[in-house]
């Protein structure tokens, strides 16, 4: 009998088609999905997994967050074969705004079937990441906020009110916090290097939201040199404390690995087994509060080993057997 429940694999081969080679050093590369596919299919969870096929959304629930002035000037840029969208950082190709869709659809498509109550776990293993993006506005690599749209989607398709998003990517996650920082029904927690010494210079402890919304945002930003010690303590205490009382119908995980000892995008130190420790406490939270209803979805990570071995690591975590 197996130590790990399913782990279930959404992605899509279109993924690679977004080729940001245009600058050889970009570190948002197709190899990072390659690589971690062919690292999972080598290692100790290779007998769990299975691999799920995005499906490309609907233009209408991208529009839940994103201006169509927006997505139209996207393609077209894609179309018309330029470099990058708005900012050298955000390179495209004539691929790229198809990979964006099919890359926000992975967690559309891990909704559905977690609500057909499909056995294991989910994780979105898809590029290009999402958590930066704004309603009209490209930033950090980012073009479509795939968080925020599975949000709303888990929202308005499955009548699931209370969504709660954690994102522990080194970098805040100013998008998806952008979206609903006015919106009581969806909370969202980041665990990010302190904007004073980190990209994008958002989420400072002081800011939880705004409006109808005050309290539903959780900043938590770190010094640099912080690790495993400090983050256990965020996710024994403050987050545990923030999902007992907002009382989640469903959990997000904006996935980013970025923050490891060895990923050079932050100066956080945090460990592979680190991304274990925090994928067994979120299955004990998920069936403690919203029963079992969660999905990972991947944002940064750009050292390729580190990446491979600290997503492996997250999913044994998330997926192992306890008491069983």
């Amino acid at each position: 009998m197996s130590d790990f429940y399913k782990i279930n694999i959404v992605t899509h081969d279109i993924y690679r088609l977004h080729d940001t080679s245009g600058d050889k050093y970009h570190p948002e590369k197709p190899g990072r999905i390659t690589s971690v596919v062919e690292h999972l299919k080598k290692g100790m969870l290779s007998t769990n997994l299975n691999f799920i096929e995005a499906n490309c959304p609907e233009r209408e629930w991208i529009l839940k967050i994103h201006n169509n002035n927006y997505l139209l000037r996207f393609e077209e840029a894609c179309l018309a074969g330029k470099e990058y969208l708005a900012h050298p950082d955000n390179r495209i190709s004539y691929n790229s705004f198809e990979a964006a869709f099919y890359s926000c659809g992975s967690g559309l498509t891990s909704i559905d079937y977690v609500e057909k109550q499909t056995d294991g776990v989910f994780f979105c293993l898809s590029r290009p990441p999402g958590h930066h993006s704004e309603t009209s506005l490209a930033l950090g690599f980012c073009f479509i906020n795939n968080v925020a749209v599975a949000a709303k989607y888990w929202q308005e398709k499955y009548n699931r009110e209370r969504i709660f998003v954690l994102d522990f990517d080194a970098h805040h996650g100013n998008g998806i916090q952008a979206s609903f920082e006015e919106d009581p029904s969806v909370f969202y927690a980041s665990i990010h290097e302190h904007p004073t010494f980190s990209f994008p210079g958002t989420g400072y402890a002081d800011d939880n939201g705004s409006g109808k919304g005050i309290g539903a945002t959780l900043n938590i930003p770190l010094k640099p040199g912080s690790g495993d010690k400090q983050v256990l303590e965020i996710m024994d205490t403050t987050i545990y404390d923030a999902l007992e009382r907002f009382k989640p119908d469903a959990i997000i995980v904006a996935a980013g690995f970025d923050a490891h000892i060895d990923d050079d995008m932050s100066g956080l130190a945090f460990s592979t087994r680190l991304y274990g420790e925090i994928g067994m406490r979120l299955f004990v939270m998920a069936k403690k509060f919203c029963d079992g209803r969660i999905i990972s979805i991947l944002e940064g990570g750009y050292n390729i080993n580190a990446l491979c071995n600290s997503i492996e690591t997250y999913l044994a975590g998330i997926s192992i057997k306890t008491g069983e």
